[in-house]
């Protein structure tokens, strides 16, 4: 992984905060890296700025502790809420990220930030 790390994808101030144990399986950590791999870095690489994780991996209890769906790719360390931190950047972002192969991309609250799942 080139501008990712595994601490990176699995942090969460939501599971701070309630002290839920957010450690990702083995499973889970190989498709974190895949994902970085495959996807993050190369998106990273082609928008030529920074890219910030909002929230990668979710154990069970996080992802109901944020209301997140039943199904989530983050519960398999398959998905990546991300932002550049601008409306600007993000609009960037979810261009590119059409023209990548994913299995979902989703624009949130009007680019506050991406959702991608590979």
């Amino acid at each position: 992984m080139k501008y990712f790390t595994i601490e990176e994808l699995t942090k969460s101030d939501v599971a701070e905060r309630l002290r839920i144990d957010n450690t990702p399986s083995d499973e889970a950590v190989k498709n974190l890296t895949h994902l970085a791999e495959h996807l993050l870095d190369p998106v990273r690489d082609r928008l030529g700025m920074p890219i910030y994780v909002n929230s990668g991996y979710r154990c069970n209890k996080l992802n109901r502790a944020v209301g997140g769906a039943f199904r989530s790719f983050h519960l398999l360390g398959r998905a990546a809420d991300i932002t550049t931190r601008s409306r600007e950047g993000n609009i960037k972002l979810y261009q590119i990220l059409a023209d990548m192969p994913h299995v979902e991309l989703i624009n949130e609250q009007n680019y506050r930030w991406i959702h991608v799942a590979l």
